[in-house]
């Protein structure tokens, strides 16, 4: 079960002066196929496409050596990380005249886990990270469509809180805890399928899933967009032992 690590900074020295933990990709790239030992598959693969021009949208890669400092130093991050992960945002921010965590025309973002091989049981991907209460409504308003937006929403609550919260189902027997709550709700909205439910049931089913998360684990769906990503980095990391 992939649980969220704290975010903590260790007073420790890293190994060198002025470490480089964090590899952009896009327009500026940092890395190539060469990089696979630092940036893992996925990363060395996006930042070499991005170098030979192919259209790959801006993000980011953590490296591996932020990992094996992880584990090294107590779960906890190298001291020059936060600043360096902010930058990167910021630089996606520019490039794509969205905000992280605007109210309107919001960046969402998706987080996925690398590693520099294949690797079996690898945390699932996170998309649309970045919506909250307000955002959706940004969303909604950039996309003119209601529908949509809170579709992304519950839908973006349901894989973090099943990969970065940890609210599953507790037994083999047990059903997913997040699709009992769908197939209630869209018992009584009268529905068979999903695609039928309305933009006012989605929004019942967002509350319905944030309820599901405060009564599992005591701790309410961050809607700080910050708080989501560090959940997010930590699980992928939880995700490597």
């Amino acid at each position: 079960m992939a649980r969220a690590a704290s975010k903590k900074t260790s007073k420790k020295s890293s190994p060198n002066r002025n470490p480089k933990f964090v590899y952009a990709f896009g327009k500026k790239t940092d890395g190539n196929a060469t990089m696979r030992e630092l940036l893992g598959g996925k990363g060395a693969n996006l930042a070499e496409m991005a170098s030979i021009g192919l259209p790959v949208p801006p993000g980011f890669t953590i490296s591996t050596e932020v990992c094996t400092y992880f584990y090294e130093h107590g779960r906890q991050y190298p001291k020059s990380l936060e600043k360096d992960v902010k930058s990167a945002i910021a630089s996606i921010e520019s490039q794509l005249k969205k905000g992280f965590g605007a109210r309107s025309n919001p960046l969402l973002v998706s987080v996925r886990s690398g590693a520099r091989d294949s690797m079996p049981g690898m945390m699932d991907t996170i998309l649309n990270l970045g919506l909250n209460d307000e955002t959706v409504e940004g969303l909604a308003a950039v996309s003119g469509n209601s529908r949509f937006a809170w579709d992304c929403y519950r839908r973006f609550i349901q894989m973090y809180g099943d990969v970065v919260m940890g609210v599953q189902a507790r037994t083999e027997e047990e059903e997913d805890p997040f699709h009992v709550v769908l197939e209630k709700l869209k018992k009584r909205a009268g529905v068979s399928v999903d695609s039928d439910l309305t933009t006012g049931n989605l929004r019942e089913l967002v509350n319905r899933y944030k309820a599901l998360i405060l009564k599992r684990t005591r701790s309410a769906f961050p809607q700080d967009v910050m708080d989501q990503l560090w959940g997010a980095v930590g699980a992928v990391f939880g995700s490597w032992k």
